[in-house]
């Protein structure tokens, strides 16, 4: 017997001014299935599923949830309803804590004075949080403050906060793209028990392995409009790809960006199972091709120095416990880890966001550890931060004042900003770093997740630098930009520039680094060439499963 659906989207258009983000999409979900939305960045996907939320109204078209037309309804509705959204940029208040967040909206409360007034029972929301989190596997302290936690973090707090409403109906916007992959296995756990105990699932991710491996099925949308809906055990990621983009995509080239979640949750088990068994790879194989640099290190000194550095942070004292490193030029030196290890304080400190307490940071020969940011970025530094919405923009700026952000210096006549020059400025960019859609007055808030990413991008690479921090460069994007920003970073290489990669993606890692730093408890635990790296090697490291440490 056919279940019936839970959604049925037919012909909905959106449009905001000139971008039209919808055009006749459709969308069915029966009952209990767990179903993969994918399509490059700017398809319609979010919108959508924000139309389906009742976060917008749709301009045509008609949405049912479980047989009733729900097409305008509100936000509020949606929830009641059981349909709730864990958006890709968070929604949390930074100065509650996490249960407070949690609870928000629904929050348990208590009586005083002889039950004439109510206040927030703190006790019992740290309690149905922290059994929540127990029973999720989305571990985070129900009594920390939203502002003292990771990214990862965060987002578990996203997903405790839609789950703990009693969703039936969820939607996820890209859910793991700051998960490791043991959180994102935990996930997967959490949404199969949904999905059997009938619940419907839609699942945003531009990760072809996630969709392959968690979804039952796969809508396909390209433009606004659906392309195609496929059955997953009958598809490859190469055919879902391709109907993404419209044409072949070379997915080995992404080194496992996309593909690379299942590879790295066995490496992270290899600490006690050893090496998973795997036939000869085709990502594999084109990651000893194409991530090592083909020449050796350069002789000449190294454009970055760090040395002996510490950095506090909110869980430990020392973030980053005494790392030191130097990286050439023409290098890139990939930092894999799980996230939550230093990796963020690292790239904040040696970008001059985060006070350091102790060591030396050095842009070729000039110690930058006391300068600014803007010294720092005169001196030879880029930046592309982990979250772009917390550190890489304006929301509300244009894009095209968004692209001279720390530049702005550089684009005056006199005391007032240059618009011809900005205006000139922004079409190169858009245009070179294809950001879709290619109007530069939009504000950055009406773009696309991954095409805010190729907002900063454009920004931090179209300028001249020495050193760049690249901090998740690919995350929430698709496969197609993905393939363009893996060429961005090995040309920049190429120039001769040097490259610090931090990244969740180990296959990533291994497709761009010349070296592979292991980062656990906020130090450098094994610092190896491409060629002795691997996701066996690597692994025990990574887990902590090992106590020495290896350079090399």
């Amino acid at each position: 017997m056919t279940p019936p659906l839970a959604i049925s989207i037919t012909d909905v258009s959106k449009s905001f001014g000139p971008v039209q983000a919808n055009r006749g999409a459709s969308l069915e979900v029966p009952v209990g299935e767990i179903h993969a939305l994918v399509g490059e960045n700017g398809a319609g996907k979010s919108t959508l599923m924000r139309i389906l939320a009742g976060m917008y109204a749709p301009d045509g078209g008609r949405v049912e949830v479980n047989g009733r037309d729900v097409t305008g309804w509100t936000t509020a509705e949606a929830i009641a309803a059981g349909v709730g959204m864990v958006h890709q940029h968070f929604m949390l208040v930074p100065t509650l804590t996490v249960a407070e967040n949690v609870v928000l909206g629904r929050e348990p409360r208590r009586s005083l004075a002889g039950g004439l007034v109510k206040v927030l029972a703190r006790g019992r929301a740290v309690r149905e949080v922290a059994e929540l989190s127990r029973e999720t596997g989305l571990q985070v302290a129900p009594e920390r403050r939203v502002s003292e936690l990771s990214v990862g973090e965060a987002q578990r707090v996203e997903i405790l906060k839609t789950l703990i409403r009693g969703a039936r109906v969820l939607i996820l916007d890209e859910p793991t793209a700051v998960l490791s992959p043991l959180e994102v296995e935990e996930l997967w756990r959490v949404l199969r028990r949904l999905r059997d105990g009938g619940g419907t699932i839609v699942l945003i991710t531009h990760k072809l392995d996630e969709v392959i491996g968690i979804s039952d099925a796969i809508t396909v949308m390209r433009a606004g409009r659906t392309v195609e809906r496929l059955v997953t055990r009958e598809t490859t990621p190469a055919a879902i790809a391709r109907a993404m983009v419209g044409r072949d995509v070379n997915l080995a080239l992404e080194g496992g960006a996309v593909l690379g979640a299942r590879d790295a949750e066995g490496l992270l088990r290899s600490a006690q199972d050893g090496p998973p068994h795997r036939e000869g790879s085709a990502i594999e194989a084109n990651v000893v091709a194409e991530g090592p640099h083909p020449t050796p290190r350069s002789p000449h000194p190294a454009l970055l120095s760090v040395t002996d550095l510490v950095v506090a942070g909110p869980r430990r004292e020392r973030e980053v416990d005494g790392v030191s490193f130097e990286l050439a030029p023409g290098e890139i030196l990939g930092v894999a880890g799980v996230e939550g290890n230093g990796q963020t304080e690292l790239i904040e400190a040696i970008a001059g966001l985060r006070r350091v307490v102790a060591g030396r940071i050095r842009i070729g020969m000039r110690d930058v550890t006391a300068l600014d940011v803007r010294r720092r970025a005169d001196a030879g530094l880029s930046h592309i931060p982990e979250d772009r919405h917390a550190r890489g923009l304006v929301l509300d700026y244009s894009v095209a004042d968004n692209l001279i952000l720390g530049r702005q210096h550089h684009f005056t006549t006199g005391p007032a900003l240059d618009r011809g020059r900005i205006a000139a400025h922004a079409a190169e960019q858009v245009r070179t770093f294809d950001v879709r859609p290619a109007e530069p007055e939009l504000p950055a808030r009406a773009l696309s997740g991954g095409n805010q990413q190729k907002v900063v991008i454009a920004r931090e690479m179209g300028r001249d630098f020495s050193v760049l921090l690249a901090a998740q460069p690919t995350r929430g994007v698709d496969v197609g930009a993905i393939e363009f920003i893996h060429a961005q970073l090995r040309a920049a290489r190429d120039a001769g520039k040097a490259v610090l990669l931090v990244s969740a993606e180990l296959n990533e890692i291994l497709a761009l680094a010349d070296r592979v730093a292991v980062m656990y408890r906020g130090r450098f635990v094994a610092v190896l060439p491409r060629a002795q790296a691997s996701a066996e090697v690597l692994g025990p490291y990574m887990t902590g499963a090992t106590g020495s440490e290896a350079v090399a």
